[in-house]
Formats: structure tokens, sequence, C-alpha cells
């Protein structure tokens, strides 16, 4: 019986060394408050505006009298437009530019009618490779380039220096 009596007293100690148990509500302000609670959703971009659904950039320059961009629509071929930041053409106006270093990066950002809408290279023609054109034969009234014949050069002769001797043997009558 003492056994029981002594296991039962350090149990009871035991219980005294640790703390009590905290319910997870006594924490919920400080989650409620925390700079690293997990983040609400981003409300997603708008989609591009109708009128620019097919619209991409054909070109971009910079000029002394203002920027000018060239768009273009992919499902109509013969839509173009020459924009520049002076004034706006047929509606469409340039609201801003973002240049880019990177080929193809320029983003552009036109209105029409109020709406704006950013538009960007068509990265389909731009990873397409250039269409291999041969050289076009001399058309009559253009002259045709002046090209040297070619000759093939021939390398110099090198300098070749006579044998020097070591120790010249010196005439006798001296």
């Amino acid at each position: 019986m003492s056994i029981f009596a002594l296991l039962g007293a350090s149990r009871s100690r035991a219980e005294d060394l640790l703390p009590p148990r905290f319910d997870f509500d006594r924490y919920s302000r400080m989650v409620d408050h925390s700079p690293f609670a997990i983040a609400t959703a981003v409300a997603l971009p708008s989609a591009t505006p109708d009128f620019a659904k097919d619209l991409y950039v054909a070109n971009a320059a910079h000029s002394p009298e203002g920027d000018l961009v060239t768009i273009a629509s992919s499902s109509d071929q013969n839509f173009k437009k020459y924009l520049s930041t002076a004034e706006p053409v047929d509606g469409y106006g340039i609201a801003n530019i973002e240049w880019s270093d990177r080929v193809g990066a320029t983003k552009v950002t036109i209105s029409k009618d109020g709406n704006f809408a950013t538009i960007t290279f068509n990265q389909a023609l731009l990873s397409q490779s250039p269409p291999n054109v041969p050289n076009q034969p001399n058309v009559a009234g253009r002259p045709a380039p002046m090209v040297p014949p070619s000759v093939p050069l021939q390398a110099p002769r090198p300098h070749v220096r006579g044998v020097i001797q070591r120790n010249p043997k010196l005439p006798n009558n001296l």
C-alpha cells in the first residue's frame, strides 16, 4: 500500500509542475489581427475590352515629335492604325507606353471611347522564323549593286634574313 501512496504523491506533484492546457479561443484574437494571416484572394484583372480583343502592337518607335505605335488586328488583315502620342486617330489614342529593351516586351495602353486596354506584340509572329526571301533579279530601272570581282589574294612572301655566322673568319690580309 505504501507503494501506491508514493506513486499517488509523485503524480500529484507532476500535475503541479505542468501548466494547465488552454483552449484555442485564447489565441483567436491574435490570429484575427496577425500580419501573417492568409491573404484574401486578389480580384482578377479585368479582361481586355472588346475593342482590343484582336489587336496587337505591330511596331513601336521613339521620335522627336512623339512616340509612334502601329496597331494591327489578328482577325482583320486590313486593319492597321498608325498612332502617335500627339493626337488620336479614328478614336484610338495612346494612353501609356511601357518601353522595354527586350524584343517584343514593350506594352502599349490604348484608349477608345473612354475604354482602355493594354496590348503587346503578337508573340506568335515573333516566334516564327523570318521567311527565306531569295535575292531578286535585277529589275529594269534599278541599278545592280557594284561588287568587286573576287580575286584570290596571294599571301606576301615573308621576309627572310640570311644566315648570320657566329664567329666569322676575318680575311688574312689584315
